[in-house]
């Protein structure tokens, strides 16, 4: 096959040599323009994938937000009806499935986080070094393309120049024939002629030497363009490309991962909605219903028969169990007959409105018994609770004061004393919330003790006088007695009332008993700072113990907010050191405790 430039030994050949080379310069060209068409769609690709990913990131954040935004909007309300309800198993299931859909949520913005890291950013990153590299790659193609298109105008310039002189040459070389034919001329002339004519040839030659030098390297240039500078830049380019493909083609595998890594935790979530669902138990529900409206009042009795008789008007009786209150209800009823205004399943109640405003009485007399007593029960565990948390803050200000009292430079004790003083109120206050509260609760029960009677509690003692005088409980009888509402009211006798007398409360021993059982440990410790120990602290058979820096001890005691703890060396040595010298390690359990 015959190449594009040929190597001319004859002049006549020029001018086709020329046209055959500017025949193949649009071969240079066209396969960059299309290359450079192609890689341009595979950026375009890239940042279409990118931004779709992004779309989809953008629908899983609103997505997760809207979810979020349902479980807490069905969440129940702090102190109200929906947070009572709790109690029934179907509500506790619907609660455990708001908050699974929450956890469900998370998954979703899982998604989006991890779409945007993994796929997002690095797409974005790999999209500008791709920009960077093909720019690089065409910048290197342009300049090879210049160059051969250098090469290519020296080329054609020397090959004008050739022919130019080849023309001359070959009129020059007429001219001396016509001059050595022509007798008239003169031998000088044409000597001259001659001269011109070979210096004419003489630079024709060297021009198709020079061009013949400028064809071959021309020819070796585009030897190397086409076989080695072109290829190289063509197979970079195809390389690059190949990445890319590689490189979208990963993304979309991370992208099905990214769904797939969540599937386990949303799986979790939807099993943890099956098993709320499972958990609803109807007879428990209702029997919690049962529970909480039981009244406690016993049916009534059989009406007696009432014989008409002459002018004797027969009583109106109204039904207790009715479903309104009758018109004569709150009229004053005939004196000598007892009253026995009861509550009740089926009759309104009219306080219901301020029960539900909380302004019900203390001793909650406006409910039915078996309600009346869980309320009082309640109420008497609530206050022993605080009465302990007041014990436990005493303690902890008794050692505190001990502490003082053996080391002034850490404290004065007389600064505990107001605080000391304080809760002993508090104390005292709070037992007497109690015996009130318990004697309302062994009125609802039906047994007040007498003063022979052992305490039936440990806050207080009951006593039983005769007396007329107003007492807590006989109150609270008595406004349920006349109150015209519709709520129960007990019958009152002239017999004798129980009166809640409060007793001295018992004095709270402080101190440890000698022979008390060895304190399990519940971990280790660490001194970090030497410490010197005292005598033993004021209400306690032990003192402060020494410990030296480095040294590792029991924790038999933690800290109770007064800043010390207790700890053991050995099984015979045991005292308190202050929290901020040691390092605690509690156990797993003690912790959990």
């Amino acid at each position: 096959m015959v190449g594009p430039w040929l190597v001319f030994q004859r002049w006549d050949n020029g001018v086709l040599a020329c046209r055959r080379l500017n025949a193949m310069l649009p071969l240079r060209r066209d396969q960059f323009d299309n290359l450079e068409k192609h890689t341009q769609s595979g950026i375009e690709f890239v940042e279409r994938y990118t931004k779709f990913v992004k779309e989809r990131t953008e629908i899983e954040i609103s997505y997760a937000k809207q979810i979020r935004n349902l479980s807490k909007k069905y969440q129940p309300k702090k102190n109200s009806r929906e947070e009572e309800e709790n109690k029934y198993t179907s509500c506790r299931a619907f609660l455990s499935t708001l908050n699974e859909l929450n956890d469900y949520a998370g998954q979703h913005e899982v998604i989006a986080e991890n779409l945007s890291s993994q796929i997002i950013a690095e797409l974005s990153r790999y999209l500008t070094e791709l920009k960077a590299e093909r720019k690089s790659h065409f910048q290197d193609g342009r300049k090879a393309q210049q160059h051969m298109e250098s090469s290519w105008k020296q080329l054609e310039s020397s090959k004008r120049r050739f022919e130019r002189d080849c023309k001359e040459a070959d009129r020059a070389q007429q001219y001396f024939e016509k001059m050595d034919n022509d007798i008239n001329v003169t031998k000088a002339d044409v000597e001259k002629a001659r001269q011109q004519a070979q210096m004419r040839h003489q630079m024709a030659a060297d021009s198709k030497t020079e061009y013949s030098n400028f064809l071959t390297k021309f020819n070796q240039e585009q030897n190397e363009h086409y076989y080695t500078v072109i290829p190289s830049i063509f197979q970079k380019l195809q390389e690059m490309e190949e990445r890319r493909i590689e490189r979208v083609g990963m993304s979309m595998k991370t992208y099905a991962d990214v769904d797939r890594d969540v599937l386990p935790i949303v799986g979790k979530c939807l099993d943890g909605m099956t098993k709320a669902a499972e958990s609803i138990e109807p007879k428990t529900d209702s029997k919690q219903v049962v529970d909480s409206y039981k009244s406690g009042f016993e049916p009534p009795g059989d009406l007696e028969f009432e014989d008409y008789g002459p002018g004797q008007a027969m009583k109106r009786t109204v039904s207790e169990t009715s479903l309104s209150n009758s018109r004569g209800e709150g009229k004053e009823r005939p004196s000598g007959g007892k009253s026995k205004g009861k509550l009740w399943p089926f009759i309104k109640n009219k306080n219901k409105l301020s029960l539900k405003l909380g302004s019900g009485p203390e001793d909650f007399s406006h409910l039915p018994p078996e309600q009346r007593r869980k309320k009082l029960q309640a109420k008497i565990d609530d206050l022993n609770k605080d009465i302990q948390k007041e014990m436990d803050q005493k303690d902890a200000l008794t050692k505190m004061k001990g502490v003082y009292e053996k080391n002034p430079q850490m404290g004065d004790p007389a600064s505990v004393d107001p605080r000391l003083a304080e809760i002993a109120q508090n104390i005292e206050k709070l037992q007497f919330e109690v015996q009130k509260f318990e004697g309302w609760l062994a009125e609802v029960e039906g047994r007040l003790p007498s003063k022979s009677d052992p305490p039936r509690r440990q806050s207080g003692l009951y006593e039983t006088q005769n007396s007329n005088s107003s007492t807590v409980g006989n109150n609270c009888a008595q406004d349920r007695e006349s109150s015209p509402d519709g709520s129960y009211t007990e019958e009152q006798s002239s017999e004798t009332q129980a009166k809640v007398t409060i007793s001295n409360p018992p004095e709270v021993d402080d101190e440890f008993d000698d022979d008390e059982e060895t304190l399990p440990t519940i971990g280790t410790c660490k001194a970090i700072y030497p410490f010197e120990g005292n005598a033993p602290l004021a209400g306690h058979n032990e003192g402060t113990i020494s410990v030296t820096e480095g040294e590792l001890l029991y924790v038999i005691e933690e800290d109770k907010g007064d800043g010390w703890t207790r700890v053991r060396r050995n099984e015979d040595e045991e005292g308190y050191v202050p929290t901020s010298y040691v390092e605690v390690f509690l156990e797993t359990n003690a912790k959990d405790s």
